[in-house]
């Protein structure tokens, strides 16, 4: 099972878990295990390669093995990536000139069905229904003989992997590293909190669990392995119970609950009749749920334990025989009756829902004694709010400053987004400029003061990973609202998909827009060819796995924005598919190579979400004529079936520009906080490593940094926030 779960510490850690024997002879094993790596962008770090040159070469090619499946999917190369046309992106026709030329060869082939020709007869073109349109003409082999090498160049991604422990203790540690996170996890991170926690439930546990929906899968393990689940509110036995059916714990989708063996059912209810018992005022959560437990009912029949007479009030409660106001409904009735300060008196008992509600209460507030009361009540309670909910207010208050009539982005927690208009009142200046000081002030009062802290510039503008759901599991990506550097001449997208049961037609587009979010023009499977690149071809079913690419010159792109994006034309959709994913690639002028060259892979994201067009990220032109990439990780709903950027480019440009204009809370602001008198601070160049131990946080890991010194890099850039 250790060898099973061993990837998950590479692909969280970008460490080798390394044993400690047998010793050995290891050297040229490692070495050409190196050198492999270097194929796909990955490399040994110096203590690495030592360490694994100290084993014997078995272990050595053990370890090299599982490492580089785990890198290869990592960076997306696990997969072979064939495009439509053989030489692309040489070669690559007129849109019009290339569907003629299937018309003809249609006319030419014996196999084609009579009805086509008869269609093409009347001049009706289905492209679908030619046989030489979107299906490959040419194998992968015959693709590979026709492309050249790759020439190495000095901008080529080099991600380095570092040494690691054992893999017990590696495998722990990321475990109390998930399973504590102060933010959410994203739907791939709980998956592995998942497996970890049904090898780790007897070990080390963390201190606390903050996260629910972590704890539901933490008592999950905790169940199989015979020990009581952790639980103090109604709706965490909720949780409980759909991870049991491995449903969703986060509630957001409905769980179809599976019939439990009597002792789950027994424990289940025993822990529902001790929560209602030691605190019945927690029965106002089930209002939230009232269907959930309706079913969950039907399954843990509640009558047939008499001596749980707590636990059947929450199935009378959700029935409807009992009433239980939540305490949602009571703050709405104070506030429809503009009772601001009784309002604010309740919530006092709730912190949390009291800075979620600090915008509407100082919009309902009608005089300055209430608008200072809204203040008072939340700088009282703030010391018992979560970091991440601070933060979150402090962002959110922070882009409050904006006019009314601006655009407002909508995201849920499944990264479905939508765009309206704001028609909120403005929050007073007084206030909020209150607010803000007091939420810095808390903020670094909670955050370290180290007192050497080492800082990679390349950080300061990735976003607060306030939340799991704001990012995409796979290589070099960044939280949703994140900028970073685009560094190369030629830009080039790349989708991979392989459809489960039905035929599946994945689209990669590129929509380019002037400043002023006007349609500049865009690179589609209905515009292959333009300026500033080409389009690889359309390729319309994935039986076996298919690709689709975009090449670009950066150099040449007309406008300020280039949003590329995945269309859903037919068939399965993201999170139904049996692989799907995104990324891009940078290359030199002159850099040629084959249309997916894992060297030069930048970000490889899964692409999983709700809904039927992919928005993973856009690239903006800065007024020094700089591209930089913009991280969204959003999901419009689109259409059924045929969706095109045509039909969605002025939906895409307005969610473009809410996005744009809304200002992240970044690195660069916690570290402003943790920089007090008695902090040294150095901005990482890249050379001279300063002597003695340090904070450093930047993108990756570097070699040689001093014994003792706290890492934070991307991949545990949730460590940065405060409890």
């Amino acid at each position: 099972m250790i060898d099973r779960l061993e990837p998950l510490v590479i692909r969280h850690t970008l460490r080798v878990p390394t044993p400690t024997g047998p010793v050995g002879e290891g050297a040229a094993v490692a070495r050409q295990f190196d050198a492999v790596l270097l194929s796909v962008g990955f490399k040994l770090s110096p203590e690495l390669l030592e360490r694994l040159s100290g084993l014997a070469g078995e272990t050595v090619a053990g370890i090299a093995a599982r490492t580089l499946r785990t890198v290869r999917e990592l960076v997306g190369d696990h997969v072979r990536h064939n495009a439509y046309f053989v030489d692309f992106p040489a070669g690559v026709p007129d849109t019009a000139d290339f569907w003629m030329a299937c018309v003809a060869e249609a006319f030419r082939d014996e196999e084609t069905p009579a009805a086509t020709l008869q269609q093409l007869r009347t001049g009706v073109v289905d492209l679908l229904a030619l046989p030489t349109y979107g299906r490959y003409q040419h194998t992968y082999a015959e693709l590979l003989a026709a492309q050249d090498e790759l020439i190495a160049a000095a901008g080529d991604r080099i991600t380095v992997l570092h040494a690691g422990g054992d893999t017990a203790g590696e495998l722990t540690a990321l475990y109390l590293a998930l399973a504590g996170s102060v933010t959410p996890l994203g739907e791939e991170h709980l998956r592995d909190l998942r497996a970890l926690a049904e090898r780790c439930a007897d070990g080390p546990q963390p201190e606390a669990i903050p996260v629910r929906e972590n704890r539901a899968i933490v008592n999950q393990a905790r169940m199989a392995a015979g020990r009581e689940p952790l639980l103090d509110t109604v709706t965490d036995v909720l949780r409980l119970a759909c991870a049991l059916s491995d449903g969703d714990v986060t509630l957001a989708e409905p769980t179809r609950f599976r019939s439990l063996s009597r002792p789950v059912r027994r424990t289940l209810l025993a822990g529902l009749d001790a929560v209602v018992a030691a605190a019945p005022a927690k029965l106002a959560d089930v209002a939230g749920y009232r269907e959930e437990w309706k079913r969950l009912g039907e399954r843990l029949h509640p009558h047939e334990y008499p001596r749980w007479p707590h636990a059947a009030e929450v199935f009378a409660v959700a029935r409807g025989e009992r009433k239980a106001p939540s305490f949602e409904g009571r703050v709405e009735e104070l506030l429809g009756e503009n009772d601001v300060l009784g309002a604010v008196r309740l919530l006092k008992s709730a912190p949390g829902k009291l800075f979620r509600a600090l915008d509407r209460l100082l919009r309902t507030a009608l005089t300055q004694e209430e608008r200072d009361a809204v203040v008072a009540a939340a700088g009282e309670v703030v010391p018992e709010v979560s970091g991440r909910v601070v933060l979150s207010v402090r962002e959110h208050l922070h882009n409050r400053a904006r006019e009314t009539g601006e655009l407002r982005v909508f995201v849920n927690r499944r990264g479905r987004a939508w765009v309206t208009d704001d028609e909120r009142t403005i929050v007073e200046p007084h206030e909020r400029e209150q607010l803000i000081a007091m939420l810095d002030e808390d903020m670094r009062r909670r955050l370290p003061a180290p007192e050497r802290l080492l800082i990679d510039p390349d950080v300061l503008d990735v976003a607060l990973p306030l939340s799991g759901k704001a990012t995409a599991a796979g290589l070099g990506v960044l939280p949703r609202g994140s900028v970073s550097a685009v560094d190369g001449e030629l830009l080039r997208f790349f989708v991979y998909w392989k459809e489960s049961e039905r035929r599946t037609d994945f689209d990669l587009a590129a929509l380019m827009l002037n400043a002023d979010y006007s349609t500049e023009g865009w690179l589609s499977y209905t515009a292959l060819t333009a300026v500033e690149g080409e389009h690889s071809g359309d390729i319309v079913e994935a039986p076996d796995g298919a690709s689709e690419f975009i090449n670009l010159r950066l150099g040449a792109v007309r406008g300020a924005f280039i949003v590329p994006q995945v269309h859903i034309f037919s068939g399965e959709g993201f999170e139904e598919v049996e692989e799907s994913f995104f990324g891009f690639m940078l290359r030199e002028g002159e850099q040629k190579g084959r249309p997916f060259e894992p060297r030069t892979v930048r970000m490889k994201s899964e692409l999983r979400g709700a809904g039927r067009v992919a928005l993973p990220l856009a690239f903006l032109r800065g007024e020094d004529g700089r591209w930089r990439a913009k991280w969204l990780h959003l999901y419009l709903k689109g259409s059924p079936s045929a969706n095109r950027v045509e039909e969605n480019r002025v939906t895409v440009a307005n969610l473009l520009r809410g996005i744009v204009e809304r200002e992240q809370l970044t690195v660069r602001h916690l570290v402003g906080l943790m920089t007090g008198e008695a902090t040294e601070v150095t901005l990482w160049d890249g050379e001279r490593m300063p002597e003695g131990p340090v904070t450093y946080v930047g993108v990756a890991r570097p070699d040689g940094l001093p014994a003792g010194s706290r890492v934070v890099t991307l991949e545990n850039l949730r460590d940065l926030i405060p409890a």
